[in-house]
């Protein structure tokens, strides 16, 4: 069983990874399936370099994980129940008021 302390350090590690619009979009595309960096830049509209420090980020905050493929390096989530907690944090944010934002949404942070 997980600590309070615990559990604190884990739901603030994954709200830092969320605080950006730039990670949201790269974890709710690698809930869909896996990819590659060159790819999840064309996708997103942003350039690699500004993907790569995000990708560390989200790294860095045990997200997402990197697998070998060749000569390549394929991004995908860390685990499949993070999609889920994706899926399930959305509906239960949307059920409770779709209509707020947050006055801070523009400040991001990384982990």
């Amino acid at each position: 069983m997980l600590t309070v302390s615990s559990d604190i350090d884990v739901l603030a590690r994954f709200g830092r990874a969320l605080a950006d619009p730039i990670r949201c979009r790269v974890l709710l595309s690698l809930r869909q399936a896996p990819a590659y960096p060159a790819d999840l830049a064309d996708q997103l509209g942003i350039s690699r370099t500004r993907l790569s420090n995000h990708l560390a980020c989200l790294r860095d905050c045990g997200l997402v994980v990197t697998v070998p493929d060749g000569r390549r390096t394929r991004y995908e989530l860390a685990d499949e129940r993070l999609g889920h907690a994706l899926d399930n944090l959305r509906a239960a944010v949307v059920a409770v008021e779709a209509d707020k934002t947050c006055p801070d949404a523009d400040t991001s942070g990384c982990c």
